[in-house]
């Protein structure tokens, strides 16, 4: 218990007491410097270099006008973008690994971004494809998703964890052969339109994704937060929880509600974006020594390996634009056959 302590650190803002882990505040630190690095180098390489120094003069305004658009136009918006979607995504996953208590128990594995992919595919091919109207059709699939998933698991008014998951993935696989279905029978530039958007892209972000995403991440991660305890506790069991006084089933669904919210928004900026809510907090339980639900961790993990996955996807040297949800499928692949690997 002394040990414990003492790697601990109480800090009190007025009628609220946090306790961090130093260790995981060491952690996250580091993170957020190669955030940092990584937001620098993706400023600097595109089809025009540009050094540190050209970086600087665009800060100050000496930069030519072309510099200037390209930093603050395209490759600012993007690389902020690619964060706060990665970041989005990892507390999502963070949050359903923790409810189902399986390292499965992701957005992108359970039919959640499946889900809100084939809402935004539905307005695309049906209602015509506008920017804000794609979004909120993804944000809405997502979320009755999550309310059919939920519904369909519910047994004795307990929603189980394994249950809910192969209930996530059935509905994930009927989601996606309803949205091949679309795609096969609509006309072939909405089908094409369709097929970039559910690749999952950073292409042509901007500054209205970035605030967007920064507006819904201040109202979203503190009611998180908020949940993080009632999360710790549910992963020891429902019996456990329940003796300490949680109302297991209303929390759960508000946290589960939380976390799809978190995953629509994401999947409404940039598509359904594979593997980040799988991996990333998997890759935050082994880097950081805390136990429970490891939000921040996770954020700042999900925000740096999607970023250096766009680095990869706008850099790869294959003559086409390479979508970032094709790069994190394959990347996300080849972890999980190690995970599986290292298991068996």
């Amino acid at each position: 218990m002394s040990a414990l302590l003492s790697a601990d650190r109480i800090i009190r803002v007025g009628s609220l007491t946090f306790r961090v882990h130093r260790r995981s505040a060491r952690t996250g630190l580091i993170l957020l410097i190669l955030v940092a690095a990584a937001l620098l180098v993706s400023l600097s390489v595109g089809t025009i270099m540009l050094t540190s120094a050209d970086l600087w003069a665009t800060v100050t305004g000496d930069a030519s006008a072309s510099t200037r658009r390209s930093v603050w136009s395209r490759r600012m918006p993007r690389a902020l973008t690619a964060v706060l979607v990665g970041a989005s995504l990892a507390m999502s996953g963070a949050v359903f690994q923790s409810l189902t208590r399986n390292p499965l128990g992701s957005p992108d594995i359970i039919g959640f971004t499946t889900g809100a992919a084939t809402g935004a595919v539905v307005q695309i091919i049906l209602f015509g494809g506008g920017i804000l109207q794609t979004a909120t059709a993804a944000a809405v699939g997502g979320m009755l998703t999550a309310v059919l998933v939920y519904t369909l698991s519910r047994r004795d008014g307990v929603t189980g964890g394994i249950r809910l998951v192969l209930v996530g993935i059935g509905i994930g696989a009927g989601m996606s052969a309803l949205t091949s279905l679309l795609m096969v029978r609509a006309d072939i530039n909405d089908a094409t339109v369709a097929q970039l958007w559910t690749s999952g892209s950073l292409t042509g972000r901007g500054w209205p994704h970035v605030w967007s995403l920064t507006v819904v991440m201040v109202l979203l991660v503190p009611l998180l937060i908020a949940c993080g305890r009632s999360i710790s506790y549910l992963e020891m069991g429902d019996d456990t929880a329940q003796a300490l006084g949680i109302r297991v089933e209303r929390r759960r669904l508000q946290a589960m509600m939380l976390a799809v919210f978190a995953a629509a928004v994401a999947v409404a900026a940039a598509g359904p974006v594979a593997f980040i809510a799988f991996a990333a907090p998997q890759i935050a339980r082994r880097i950081s020594p805390a136990t429970g639900v490891q939000l921040g961790i996770s954020a700042l993990t999900g925000g740096l390996l999607l970023l250096l996955a766009d680095l990869l996807a706008t850099n790869l040297d294959i003559g086409l634009r390479t979508p970032v949800g094709l790069v994190t499928s394959v990347l996300g692949g080849v972890y999980l056959l190690f995970l599986l690997a290292r298991r068996i």
